[in-house]
Protein backbone atom coordinates (compact mmCIF):
# COMPACT_ATOMS: atom_id res chain seq x y z
CA UNK A 1 0.00 0.00 0.00
CA UNK A 2 1.02 3.60 -0.65
CA UNK A 3 0.18 6.60 1.50
CA UNK A 4 -0.11 10.15 0.10
CA UNK A 5 0.60 13.00 2.54
CA UNK A 6 -0.51 16.56 1.77
CA UNK A 7 -0.06 19.54 4.10
CA UNK A 8 -2.33 22.45 3.19
CA UNK A 9 -3.09 26.00 4.26
CA UNK A 10 -5.65 28.36 2.73
CA UNK A 11 -5.41 26.96 -0.80
CA UNK A 12 -8.69 25.06 -1.21
CA UNK A 13 -8.69 25.23 -5.02
CA UNK A 14 -5.17 23.80 -5.27
CA UNK A 15 -6.02 21.09 -2.76
CA UNK A 16 -9.16 20.15 -4.69
CA UNK A 17 -7.18 19.82 -7.93
CA UNK A 18 -4.58 17.64 -6.23
CA UNK A 19 -7.25 15.39 -4.72
CA UNK A 20 -8.97 15.16 -8.10
CA UNK A 21 -5.69 13.95 -9.62
CA UNK A 22 -5.14 11.40 -6.84
CA UNK A 23 -8.69 10.16 -7.48
CA UNK A 24 -7.62 9.19 -11.02
CA UNK A 25 -4.77 6.91 -9.87
CA UNK A 26 -5.27 3.28 -10.86
CA UNK A 27 -4.14 -0.21 -9.89
CA UNK A 28 -1.62 -0.55 -7.07
CA UNK A 29 -1.18 3.23 -6.96
CA UNK A 30 -4.77 3.49 -5.70
CA UNK A 31 -4.36 0.99 -2.85
CA UNK A 32 -3.72 2.98 0.30
CA UNK A 33 -4.61 6.25 2.00
CA UNK A 34 -4.47 10.00 1.59
CA UNK A 35 -3.72 12.07 4.70
CA UNK A 36 -4.43 15.81 4.48
CA UNK A 37 -2.91 17.89 7.28
CA UNK A 38 -4.48 21.34 7.54
CA UNK A 39 -2.12 23.97 8.94
CA UNK A 40 -4.70 26.31 10.48
CA UNK A 41 -6.53 27.37 7.33
CA UNK A 42 -9.11 30.12 7.85
CA UNK A 43 -11.70 27.60 6.67
CA UNK A 44 -10.92 23.91 7.26
CA UNK A 45 -11.01 21.91 4.01
CA UNK A 46 -14.11 19.87 3.25
CA UNK A 47 -12.75 16.38 2.67
CA UNK A 48 -14.52 13.27 1.38
CA UNK A 49 -14.21 10.00 3.25
CA UNK A 50 -12.92 8.34 0.10
CA UNK A 51 -11.84 9.41 -3.37
CA UNK A 52 -13.61 8.02 -6.43
CA UNK A 53 -10.94 5.33 -6.88
CA UNK A 54 -11.40 4.09 -3.31
CA UNK A 55 -8.44 5.80 -1.63
CA UNK A 56 -9.38 6.52 1.97
CA UNK A 57 -8.99 10.16 3.04
CA UNK A 58 -7.90 11.07 6.58
CA UNK A 59 -7.95 14.68 7.75
CA UNK A 60 -5.87 16.25 10.53
CA UNK A 61 -6.51 19.79 11.73
CA UNK A 62 -3.80 21.95 13.36
CA UNK A 63 -4.61 25.09 15.30
CA UNK A 64 -1.36 26.71 14.11
CA UNK A 65 0.88 26.42 11.08
CA UNK A 66 3.38 23.65 11.83
CA UNK A 67 5.13 23.93 8.48
CA UNK A 68 7.04 20.88 7.29
CA UNK A 69 6.48 19.17 10.64
CA UNK A 70 2.90 18.61 9.47
CA UNK A 71 4.35 16.00 7.12
CA UNK A 72 5.51 14.13 10.22
CA UNK A 73 1.94 14.06 11.45
CA UNK A 74 0.76 12.77 8.10
CA UNK A 75 3.31 9.96 7.89
CA UNK A 76 2.65 8.93 11.49
CA UNK A 77 -1.11 8.83 10.82
CA UNK A 78 -0.77 6.49 7.84
CA UNK A 79 -1.88 2.89 8.15
CA UNK A 80 1.33 0.93 8.95
CA UNK A 81 0.50 -1.23 5.93
CA UNK A 82 1.56 1.75 3.79
CA UNK A 83 5.21 0.89 3.31
CA UNK A 84 5.82 4.07 1.32
CA UNK A 85 4.64 7.63 1.93
CA UNK A 86 4.46 9.88 -1.13
CA UNK A 87 5.00 13.42 0.15
CA UNK A 88 3.30 16.14 -1.87
CA UNK A 89 2.18 19.74 -1.45
CA UNK A 90 -1.43 20.80 -1.83
CA UNK A 91 -0.42 22.17 -5.26
CA UNK A 92 1.58 19.15 -6.49
CA UNK A 93 0.34 15.80 -7.73
CA UNK A 94 1.77 12.71 -9.45
CA UNK A 95 1.26 12.23 -13.14
CA UNK A 96 -1.34 9.50 -13.68
CA UNK A 97 -0.05 6.36 -15.38
CA UNK A 98 -1.58 3.10 -14.17
CA UNK A 99 0.71 1.56 -11.59
CA UNK A 100 3.69 3.80 -12.43
CA UNK A 101 4.39 4.87 -8.85
CA UNK A 102 4.12 1.41 -7.30
CA UNK A 103 6.25 -0.05 -10.10
CA UNK A 104 8.95 2.56 -9.55
CA UNK A 105 8.99 1.93 -5.82
CA UNK A 106 9.05 -1.84 -6.26
CA UNK A 107 12.34 -1.47 -8.16
CA UNK A 108 14.10 -0.02 -5.09
CA UNK A 109 16.45 -2.09 -2.98
CA UNK A 110 16.07 -2.22 0.81
CA UNK A 111 18.89 0.30 1.24
CA UNK A 112 16.84 3.04 -0.47
CA UNK A 113 15.08 5.34 2.00
CA UNK A 114 13.75 7.94 -0.43
CA UNK A 115 12.91 8.13 -4.13
CA UNK A 116 12.96 11.52 -5.84
CA UNK A 117 10.38 12.34 -8.48
CA UNK A 118 11.03 14.17 -11.74
CA UNK A 119 9.17 17.37 -10.79
CA UNK A 120 7.74 19.51 -13.60
CA UNK A 121 6.39 23.07 -13.44
CA UNK A 122 3.55 23.23 -15.96
CA UNK A 123 3.37 27.03 -15.87
CA UNK A 124 6.94 27.47 -17.14
CA UNK A 125 7.53 24.22 -19.02
CA UNK A 126 10.62 23.65 -16.91
CA UNK A 127 11.48 21.50 -13.91
CA UNK A 128 11.59 22.35 -10.23
CA UNK A 129 14.85 23.92 -9.09
CA UNK A 130 16.63 22.85 -5.92
CA UNK A 131 17.72 19.54 -4.53
CA UNK A 132 20.88 17.58 -5.31
CA UNK A 133 21.56 14.02 -6.54
CA UNK A 134 20.88 12.67 -3.04
CA UNK A 135 18.79 15.52 -1.63
CA UNK A 136 15.09 15.43 -2.51
CA UNK A 137 12.48 18.17 -2.83
CA UNK A 138 9.59 17.92 -0.37
CA UNK A 139 6.76 18.40 -2.89
CA UNK A 140 7.63 15.24 -4.81
CA UNK A 141 9.33 12.38 -3.00
CA UNK A 142 8.43 8.92 -1.77
CA UNK A 143 9.95 7.85 1.56
CA UNK A 144 9.90 4.51 3.31
CA UNK A 145 7.57 5.05 6.24
CA UNK A 146 9.71 3.05 8.67
CA UNK A 147 12.93 4.83 7.63
CA UNK A 148 11.23 8.23 7.91
CA UNK A 149 9.95 7.53 11.42
CA UNK A 150 13.24 5.98 12.56
CA UNK A 151 15.11 9.09 11.39
CA UNK A 152 12.72 11.32 13.32
CA UNK A 153 11.09 12.93 10.29
CA UNK A 154 11.51 16.61 9.56
CA UNK A 155 13.03 18.91 12.17
CA UNK A 156 10.20 21.23 13.21
CA UNK A 157 12.59 24.12 13.90
CA UNK A 158 13.19 24.55 10.14
CA UNK A 159 9.47 25.21 9.54
CA UNK A 160 9.87 25.28 5.74
CA UNK A 161 12.89 25.45 3.38
CA UNK A 162 16.04 23.27 3.52
CA UNK A 163 14.34 20.85 5.91
CA UNK A 164 14.76 18.21 3.17
CA UNK A 165 18.54 18.71 3.29
CA UNK A 166 18.55 18.04 7.01
CA UNK A 167 16.49 14.85 6.67
CA UNK A 168 18.46 13.67 3.64
CA UNK A 169 21.67 14.14 5.65
CA UNK A 170 20.32 11.93 8.42
CA UNK A 171 19.30 9.29 5.89
CA UNK A 172 22.81 9.23 4.40
CA UNK A 173 24.44 9.10 7.83
CA UNK A 174 22.27 6.09 8.67
CA UNK A 175 23.71 4.22 5.67
CA UNK A 176 20.65 4.67 3.46
CA UNK A 177 20.55 5.76 -0.17
CA UNK A 178 18.40 8.28 -2.03
CA UNK A 179 17.59 7.61 -5.68
CA UNK A 180 15.95 9.33 -8.62
CA UNK A 181 13.15 7.78 -10.72
CA UNK A 182 12.32 9.46 -14.04
CA UNK A 183 9.17 7.32 -14.32
CA UNK A 184 7.85 8.91 -11.10
CA UNK A 185 6.67 12.28 -12.41
CA UNK A 186 5.09 15.00 -10.26
CA UNK A 187 3.48 18.16 -11.61
CA UNK A 188 3.91 21.15 -9.30
CA UNK A 189 1.43 23.94 -9.88
CA UNK A 190 3.46 26.16 -7.53
CA UNK A 191 0.61 28.37 -6.35
CA UNK A 192 1.75 31.88 -5.42
CA UNK A 193 -0.86 32.44 -2.71
CA UNK A 194 0.75 32.45 0.72
CA UNK A 195 4.31 32.83 -0.62
CA UNK A 196 6.28 35.82 0.71
CA UNK A 197 9.71 35.90 -0.92
CA UNK A 198 11.15 37.98 1.89
CA UNK A 199 10.20 35.27 4.38
CA UNK A 200 11.48 32.61 1.99
CA UNK A 201 14.95 34.15 1.56
CA UNK A 202 15.27 34.80 5.30
CA UNK A 203 14.61 31.13 6.05
CA UNK A 204 16.80 29.91 3.21
CA UNK A 205 19.78 31.79 4.64
CA UNK A 206 19.21 30.62 8.20
CA UNK A 207 18.23 27.04 7.40
CA UNK A 208 20.99 26.35 4.88
CA UNK A 209 23.44 27.76 7.42
CA UNK A 210 22.04 25.33 9.98
CA UNK A 211 22.62 22.42 7.61
CA UNK A 212 26.25 23.49 7.24
CA UNK A 213 26.65 23.88 10.99
CA UNK A 214 25.26 20.41 11.61
CA UNK A 215 26.89 18.32 8.90
CA UNK A 216 29.82 20.02 7.15
CA UNK A 217 33.24 18.50 7.95
CA UNK A 218 35.52 20.92 9.79
CA UNK A 219 37.62 21.68 6.70
CA UNK A 220 34.51 22.43 4.64
CA UNK A 221 32.80 24.75 7.13
CA UNK A 222 34.18 28.10 6.00
CA UNK A 223 33.61 27.40 2.31
CA UNK A 224 30.09 26.15 2.90
CA UNK A 225 29.10 29.26 4.86
CA UNK A 226 30.58 31.43 2.13
CA UNK A 227 28.56 29.57 -0.48
CA UNK A 228 25.34 30.13 1.49
CA UNK A 229 26.06 33.85 1.86
CA UNK A 230 27.05 34.31 -1.78
CA UNK A 231 24.22 32.30 -3.28
CA UNK A 232 21.39 33.87 -1.31
CA UNK A 233 22.75 37.42 -1.41
CA UNK A 234 22.75 37.14 -5.22
CA UNK A 235 19.15 35.91 -5.19
CA UNK A 236 18.11 38.58 -2.66
CA UNK A 237 19.60 41.33 -4.81
CA UNK A 238 17.77 40.02 -7.87
CA UNK A 239 14.45 39.84 -5.99
CA UNK A 240 15.00 43.14 -4.13
CA UNK A 241 14.78 41.59 -0.65
CA UNK A 242 18.25 42.39 0.74
CA UNK A 243 16.74 43.45 4.08
CA UNK A 244 15.30 39.93 4.49
CA UNK A 245 18.67 38.45 3.57
CA UNK A 246 20.33 40.48 6.34
CA UNK A 247 17.67 39.35 8.82
CA UNK A 248 18.38 35.76 7.82
CA UNK A 249 22.09 36.25 8.48
CA UNK A 250 21.28 37.71 11.90
CA UNK A 251 18.98 34.76 12.66
CA UNK A 252 21.77 32.39 11.66
CA UNK A 253 24.41 34.12 13.77
CA UNK A 254 22.21 34.07 16.88
CA UNK A 255 21.31 30.39 16.51
CA UNK A 256 24.53 28.76 15.29
CA UNK A 257 25.71 27.59 18.71
CA UNK A 258 22.42 25.81 19.36
CA UNK A 259 22.76 23.48 16.36
CA UNK A 260 23.52 19.81 17.05
CA UNK A 261 26.88 19.04 15.44
CA UNK A 262 27.20 15.78 13.52
CA UNK A 263 29.91 16.30 10.88
CA UNK A 264 29.79 13.91 7.95
CA UNK A 265 32.75 11.74 6.98
CA UNK A 266 34.27 13.20 3.77
CA UNK A 267 32.91 10.40 1.56
CA UNK A 268 29.32 10.98 2.73
CA UNK A 269 29.73 14.77 2.52
CA UNK A 270 30.83 14.37 -1.10
CA UNK A 271 27.67 12.39 -1.83
CA UNK A 272 25.55 14.94 0.01
CA UNK A 273 26.94 17.93 -1.92
CA UNK A 274 26.98 16.12 -5.26
CA UNK A 275 30.78 16.17 -5.49
CA UNK A 276 31.01 12.36 -5.61
CA UNK A 277 28.37 12.26 -8.36
CA UNK A 278 30.16 14.92 -10.43
CA UNK A 279 33.43 12.99 -10.17
CA UNK A 280 31.74 9.73 -11.13
CA UNK A 281 29.88 11.20 -14.11
CA UNK A 282 32.92 13.02 -15.46
CA UNK A 283 35.13 9.97 -14.94
CA UNK A 284 32.67 7.97 -17.05
CA UNK A 285 32.59 10.68 -19.70
CA UNK A 286 36.38 10.78 -19.85
CA UNK A 287 36.65 7.00 -20.15
CA UNK A 288 34.07 7.06 -22.93
CA UNK A 289 35.64 9.91 -24.89
CA UNK A 290 38.33 12.14 -23.31
CA UNK A 291 38.14 15.91 -23.82
CA UNK A 292 40.67 18.65 -23.13
CA UNK A 293 38.46 21.73 -22.95
CA UNK A 294 34.93 22.43 -21.80
CA UNK A 295 32.38 25.21 -21.44
CA UNK A 296 30.21 25.37 -18.34
CA UNK A 297 26.57 25.87 -19.37
CA UNK A 298 23.43 26.19 -17.27
CA UNK A 299 25.35 27.24 -14.17
CA UNK A 300 23.49 26.76 -10.91
CA UNK A 301 23.57 25.12 -7.51
CA UNK A 302 26.93 23.59 -6.51
CA UNK A 303 28.59 24.53 -9.79
CA UNK A 304 31.83 24.37 -7.79
CA UNK A 305 31.55 20.56 -7.78
CA UNK A 306 31.52 20.47 -11.59
CA UNK A 307 34.45 22.90 -11.82
CA UNK A 308 36.44 20.92 -9.24
CA UNK A 309 35.85 17.61 -11.05
CA UNK A 310 36.99 19.20 -14.33
CA UNK A 311 40.06 20.67 -12.60
CA UNK A 312 41.01 17.20 -11.40
CA UNK A 313 41.11 16.08 -15.05
CA UNK A 314 43.09 19.22 -16.03
CA UNK A 315 40.28 20.30 -18.36
CA UNK A 316 40.60 23.89 -19.59
CA UNK A 317 37.50 26.06 -19.35
CA UNK A 318 36.71 27.99 -22.52
CA UNK A 319 33.97 29.96 -24.21
CA UNK A 320 31.15 27.74 -25.55
CA UNK A 321 32.17 28.31 -29.16
CA UNK A 322 35.77 27.29 -28.46
CA UNK A 323 35.21 24.27 -26.19
CA UNK A 324 35.34 20.62 -27.23
CA UNK A 325 32.52 19.74 -24.85
CA UNK A 326 29.73 21.47 -22.97
CA UNK A 327 29.31 20.42 -19.33
CA UNK A 328 26.14 21.31 -17.45
CA UNK A 329 27.14 23.36 -14.40
CA UNK A 330 24.52 22.55 -11.80
CA UNK A 331 24.02 19.60 -9.45
CA UNK A 332 20.28 20.24 -9.04
CA UNK A 333 18.48 17.45 -10.93
CA UNK A 334 15.71 19.49 -12.58
CA UNK A 335 17.84 22.38 -13.89
CA UNK A 336 20.51 19.85 -14.91
CA UNK A 337 18.09 17.95 -17.14
CA UNK A 338 16.52 21.14 -18.52
CA UNK A 339 19.93 22.55 -19.42
CA UNK A 340 20.85 19.33 -21.22
CA UNK A 341 17.60 19.39 -23.18
CA UNK A 342 18.07 23.05 -24.05
CA UNK A 343 21.58 22.33 -25.33
CA UNK A 344 20.43 19.49 -27.58
CA UNK A 345 21.24 20.23 -31.20
CA UNK A 346 24.06 22.61 -30.33
CA UNK A 347 26.51 20.54 -32.33
CA UNK A 348 28.63 19.90 -29.24
CA UNK A 349 28.91 16.94 -26.94
CA UNK A 350 26.87 17.70 -23.79
CA UNK A 351 27.86 16.03 -20.51
CA UNK A 352 25.64 15.86 -17.42
CA UNK A 353 27.54 15.81 -14.10
CA UNK A 354 25.37 13.07 -12.64
CA UNK A 355 25.50 9.57 -14.10
CA UNK A 356 21.95 8.58 -13.11
CA UNK A 357 20.45 11.60 -14.83
CA UNK A 358 22.75 11.19 -17.82
CA UNK A 359 21.77 7.53 -18.25
CA UNK A 360 18.07 8.28 -18.08
CA UNK A 361 18.49 11.21 -20.48
CA UNK A 362 20.44 9.09 -22.96
CA UNK A 363 17.70 6.45 -22.78
CA UNK A 364 15.12 9.06 -23.75
CA UNK A 365 13.29 8.89 -20.42
CA UNK A 366 12.73 12.66 -20.26
CA UNK A 367 10.26 14.77 -22.17
CA UNK A 368 11.99 17.27 -24.41
CA UNK A 369 10.38 20.71 -24.20
CA UNK A 370 11.31 23.91 -26.06
CA UNK A 371 13.53 25.90 -23.73
CA UNK A 372 15.71 28.98 -23.91
CA UNK A 373 19.33 27.87 -24.50
CA UNK A 374 21.23 27.63 -21.21
CA UNK A 375 23.26 30.60 -20.02
CA UNK A 376 26.99 30.09 -20.22
CA UNK A 377 29.02 33.12 -19.24
CA UNK A 378 32.75 33.09 -19.88
CA UNK A 379 35.26 30.72 -18.35
CA UNK A 380 36.35 33.27 -15.78
CA UNK A 381 32.76 33.74 -14.64
CA UNK A 382 32.33 29.99 -14.18
CA UNK A 383 35.34 29.87 -11.89
CA UNK A 384 34.39 33.01 -9.99
CA UNK A 385 30.92 31.64 -9.22
CA UNK A 386 32.31 28.37 -7.86
CA UNK A 387 33.17 28.84 -4.15
CA UNK A 388 36.45 27.20 -3.31
CA UNK A 389 37.04 25.01 -0.30
CA UNK A 390 40.25 24.87 1.77
CA UNK A 391 40.99 21.23 0.97
CA UNK A 392 40.23 21.42 -2.75
CA UNK A 393 42.59 22.55 -5.52
CA UNK A 394 42.24 26.20 -6.50
CA UNK A 395 40.73 26.87 -9.92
Amino acid sequence: MIGYVLPTRDRPDSLRRTLDTLARLEGEDARGQVVVVDNASDSPPDLPERLDNGLEVVGIRNEDNRGAASRNQGVEALDPACAWAVLLDDDSAPEVHAGAISAALARQGPEVAAVMADIHLPASGKRESGGLPEVFIGCGVAVRRDAFLEAGGYDESFHYYAEEYDLAARFLLSGAQITFEPAFVVRHEKATKGRDFGVIIRRLVRNNGWVAARYAPDLEMAGTYQEVRTRYRTIAERENVLDSYERGLNDLTRSLKTQPRRPMPPAIWDRFTGMAHARDALDRAMRDKPFASAAIVGQGKNAWAVVTALDEWSVTLREPTDADTWVVGTMSPGPMIDAALAAAGCGKRVVLPWAAAASAHDAGAFDAVPLTPPGSGDAGDARARAPRYPDRPAA
